[in-house]
Parts: C-alpha cells; sequence; structure tokens
C-alpha cells in the first residue's frame, strides 16, 4: 500500500514538473539563487492579489474601495473569494519555501548578504500594495488616533465608544481594551487620522509606510549587531528579517513592532558603539512606540559595562538609563497629553486575553472554577495575570541582578520571553520581537533551528486559515477548510517531499525514497548537500 501510494505521488509530481507553468511552483531543478528570489517574488504577488479577495477591507463611507463595485468579482462571489483564498494559501507558503531554499544556498560569507537582502526588498515590495492579512489591527491603530484627536485617552476610552467604529475596520476584541502602544506611537496615530481624514485605505498605507520603515532599519541594523556579537550577520538576517512570517506580519499586516524592534536593536548597536546617550534616547523612543520593552532597559545599561562590573558600577548605569529614558517619556507624554497612561495601560492588560494563550487559558479555567463557588470569573483571572507578571518581572530583576550577567542582548532576549510566554495574549508576531535578538548573539542550529522551521510554517498557515475577511453570505467554514486543506498539502511537501527543503526537517531520506533515488544517489544538479551555518565556536557562544 506505502509503496503504491508513493509511486502515485511520484508519478504525479513528474507529471506537474513537466508543466512548463508549473515546473518551478511544483519542484524541478533550481541551481541559481536568483531563480528562488524570482519564486519568492512570484509567491508575494500571488498574496498581493489574493489579499484583495479576503484581506481586510473597513465598509465605513470614508472607505474607497467599500463604495465600488470594481472588486466584486473577487470579494463577493463564492468563485473569486475561493480562488483568492487559494492564492492566499499557495502564495504563503510558497514563500515559506523561497525562504527556505534561500537558507539552504547560503554559504554565510560576506557574499551572502547582500543576497538576502534582496531577497528582503523583493520579497516585501508587493505586500506593500495588498489590503491588511494576518490581522487588522491598523484599523485599531486608526481608531485609537481618532480617539486621541477627539480629546479622549486611549488608556482610558475605548474605541467602542466611537459612533460607526465597526465599519471602520477595528476588531471587537479590542472595542473595550485600553491602548497597549505608547505615547508618541498614539501621537503620530493622531496625525495619520488628521491628514487622511479618516479615510481608511490611506491610513492603512500611511501605517505601512512606517512600518516598512521599521523593516529596513532591522535590515540595516540585524547583520551589524551579529557581527558586533560573533554571530553570522546574513544567517541572522536570513532567519529573523527575511523569515516569511516576519514579512507577513510586518508589511502586509500592518504591525508598529517592526519599527520597535528596529529602534531597540538600534539602540544596543549605539550603546556598543560607545554612544550611550543616543542609545538610550533611541530605546526611549522604541518604549513610547510598544511600552512592553521597557524591560529591555536594565539590559541596555548592562551594555554599557564590561561583564565583570561590579553592583556599584551597574546602578549608576541603571540611574543614568532611568533618568535619561524617564526625561524622553516624560516628553512624549507631555506632547500627547497622556503622561504616564501607559504605566496603568499595561498594568491591567489582559482583558481581551486570548484562550489559546497558555496563561490566558489558565487564568480563565481558574476563573470558571471559582466562579462555580461565586466569585466573579475575570476578577479571579485578573488575580492569576497579575502572579504571572510578577513572575515574568522577577525573572527580568534575576536576569539582571545576578552576579555575573550574561551577555546583555541575550539577556533580553531571554526577558522578553517570559514577558511573551507568560502573559494572557501571545500573538504570532510576538515571537518576532525575539528572533533578531535570538539571532544577533549567536548561530542556532540542529533542533533549534529546524523547531523554529517548523513554527514558522505553522504560524504562517495559522494566519491564513484564522484571517479570513469573507461576504457574510459565504460559509467562512467552507473557505477556512479550503484554506486549511491547501496550507497543509503544501506544508507537507515542503516538510517530507521536497529534497531541496526536507533535509533541513531531517526527512531527507523519505524525501529521497520519494523521488525514488537511494541514499547514495544525487538528489540533482543542486551538488553539495545543505549549508548549514558554521560551527558553534567560542566566538558564537560567548558574544561580548
Amino acid at each position: 500500500m506505502a509503496a503504491t501510494l508513493r509511486r502515485t505521488f511520484a508519478s504525479l509530481g513528474q507529471r506537474l514538473e513537466s508543466l512548463p507553468a508549473l515546473r518551478r511552483l511544483a519542484g524541478g531543478d533550481e541551481p541559481q539563487t536568483g531563480l528562488v528570489l524570482a519564486q519568492g517574488l512570484a509567491a508575494s504577488v500571488m498574496i498581493l492579489v489574493g489579499s484583495w479577495g479576503v484581506g481586510w477591507l473597513a465598509s465605513s463611507q470614508q472607505s474607497i474601495f467599500a463604495r465600488t463595485v470594481f472588486l466584486n468579482p473577487l470579494r463577493v462571489e463564492p468563485a473569486g473569494v475561493i480562488a483568492c483564498t487559494l492564492l492566499l494559501a499557495f502564495g504563503s507558503m510558497l514563500l515559506c519555501r523561497s525562504w527556505l531554499r534561500l537558507g539552504r544556498r547560503g554559504s554565510w560569507g560576506p557574499g551572502a548578504l547582500p543576497t538576502v537582502r534582496r531577497a528582503v526588498l523583493l520579497w516585501g515590495a508587493p505586500l506593500l500594495f495588498g489590503f491588511p492579512i494576518f490581522s487588522r489591527d491598523v484599523y485599531s491603530y486608526i481608531g485609537q488616533g481618532r480617539l486621541l484627536h477627539a480629546g479622549l485617552s486611549p488608556y482610558e476610552n475605548w474605541i467602542s465608544q466611537l459612533p460607526g467604529w465597526f465599519a471602520e475596520g477595528s476588531d471587537s476584541l479590542w472595542a473595550e481594551s485600553p491602548s497597549p502602544y505608547g505615547p508618541l506611537f498614539l501621537l503620530g496615530a493622531r496625525a495619520v487620522y488628521f491628514v487622511t481624514g479618516g479615510v481608511p485605505e490611506a491610513g492603512v498605507l500611511l501605517f505601512r509606510l512606517f512600518a516598512a520603515a521599521g523593516v529596513l532599519l532591522c535590515l540595516r541594523v540585524v547583520p551589524q549587531l551579529a557581527a558586533r556579537l560573533g554571530s553570522e550577520p546574513a544567517w541572522a538576517l536570513w532567519i529573523s528579517v527575511a523569515n516569511p512570517l516576519f514579512l507577513l506580519s510586518m508589511v502586509a499586516g500592518v504591525h508598529n513592532d517592526a519599527v520597535m524592534l528596529g529602534v531597540l536593536l538600534w539602540a544596543f548597536l549605539l550603546v556598543f558603539r560607545g554612544r550611550r546617550l543616543a542609545g538610550v534616547l533611541a530605546a526611549s523612543v522604541a518604549i513610547a512606540v510598544k511600552p512592553i520593552v521597557v524591560l529591555a532597559l536594565p539590559f541596555l545599561a548592562l551594555a554599557m559595562l564590561p561583564r565583570e562590573a561590579g553592583l556599584g558600577r551597574r546602578l549608576k548605569a541603571w540611574t543614568f538609563t532611568a533618568v535619561v529614558a524617564g526625561g524622553a517619556l516624560g516628553l512624549f507624554g507631555w506632547a500627547s497629553g497622556l503622561w504616564f497612561g501607559w504605566i496603568k495601560a499595561m498594568a491591567t492588560a489582559g482583558s481581551a486575553a486570548f484562550p489559546y494563550a497558555p496563561v490566558g487559558l489558565l487564568g480563565l479555567g481558574i476563573g470558571w472554577v471559582g466562579s462555580l463557588g461565586g466569585g466573579d470569573l475575570f476578577d479571579i483571572a485578573e488575580v492569576v495575570y497579575a502572579l504571572f507578571k510578577a513572575a515574568a518581572l522577577g525573572l527580568t530583576a534575576w536576569l539582571a541582578l545576578r552576579r555575573r550577567p550574561g551577555p546583555p542582548v541575550l539577556a533580553c532576549a531571554y526577558a522578553l520571553t517570559a514577558a511573551v510566554v507568560l502573559a494572557p495574549i501571545i500573538q504570532p508576531w510576538y515571537l518576532l520581537w525575539l528572533a533578531p535578538l535570538y539571532a544577533a548573539s549567536r548561530v542556532y542550529d540542529g533542533a533549534w533551528a529546524r523547531f523554529w522551521y517548523l513554527l514558522t510554517l505553522g504560524l504562517v498557515l495559522v494566519g491564513v486559515v484564522d484571517q479570513l475577511s469573507v461576504a457574510q453570505w459565504i460559509d467562512l467554514t467552507v473557505v477556512r477548510l479550503i484554506a486549511a486543506a491547501a496550507g497543509l498539502a503544501y506544508l507537507a511537501y515542503i516538510v517530507f517531499v521536497d529534497p531541496e527543503t526536507a533535509t533541513m526537517f531531517g526527512s531527507g531520506r523519505f524525501a529521497r525514497r520519494f523521488a525514488g533515488l537511494t541514499d547514495g544517489q544525487d538528489p540533482g544538479p543542486e551538488g553539495p548537500p545543505p549549508q548549514t551555518p558554521p560551527p558553534r565556536n567560542k566566538r558564537n557562544r560567548t558574544p561580548a
């Protein structure tokens, strides 16, 4: 039975490869990196067109596209919706495949860095022109800018207080939650709303340009920081910024996290170069975009000192960092009129907990048990969330205060990992805060690398299936099943069948058997086995 199944799939694969239009998408010989870059570009164009049919679109009277019939064949006709769903699913998986195959070809020498940068630019460019996918948080950005423009604090008032808020595209999950963003970003959101007059497409474009600026900053800073810390610059950029989850979340999904992350990484680079004041000011900007990175400040101060510095010198560095950052944040708070309202908003976040976040699930579960005895489910859940937040803060303090602290960027990555994992809300792009910090600190290979590859592919597929905007008269469940089936089939091909990528998941023997090759046979003109990152030598293990 198994042999028959293998022969059937092998025959199907050969037929697909024989078709000129499908040969290179189904497999085939791809000895040139340029072809891989072209495949990724084709994938991005597929995603772009798919977003026109199933991406998030506001339905307010100010919307340009909601008042036209131009996109009706793609958005309101079942055939168009299904076609766009398939384009989005196959395009996203093809982008993942292109990313993996680019990494397989990399020797990670100095010549590899321009290629990876070119991949980021080529694959990210088409995503600038699509409707938001993977998330519609950008419409919440616009709503919070509208709140501030109306003289209301987004930390104390909700989007649901605005007339017509739902038609403007905001997710109801955030309708009555305080803003998790900093005063500088909210000031910018107010400016966007004012300049665009509330036209959602114009607002999306401006916020996307803002996110793209963050990606470009990461494109520049990640390799420099990796070189400084003893990692491999090209590999670090490939594993984090060229990552399809990063491009789809930050560019296509329009998230301000790209700017937050890029400025934070730049802050560390400035401090390592001896520009301490500039580094702390840059970190203050990152906090004023998304306050969660306030956890990075103790480690930014440690980056100013030698590893053997005592507690006294650390206290001086922490005091300097706190004074400068506090002054900068106070200035941003004064300019926005919000002052330090973000502190209370951070402390009370969690009311919009996602059930699939472990701590969110645990809090709701304990709250439900407590409600059986007469307690309030959400009050009890908030206590659970507060305990885990305290645990994250305690771990951050321990990492900073221990007698011989580790490398500051890596310690910062550990602290932010704790903040993400122990939070009641986990979004896929939260993991993207961590990847550049880890990648810049050292090279990871083996099981850790395979885990990241699988996690990337899985989260990309989850984003495709979970975030589809479909007209109410079209069965969303059916569309999601189509997306899941198409995406899973391509994902299985990448992981188990494609001889160029299966080896990266430890499935090379299965792929060779599928292709009808023995263990000793050459899989094709590709030549040598997959390139792996250099061994973790002393320089890689202990970056300064």
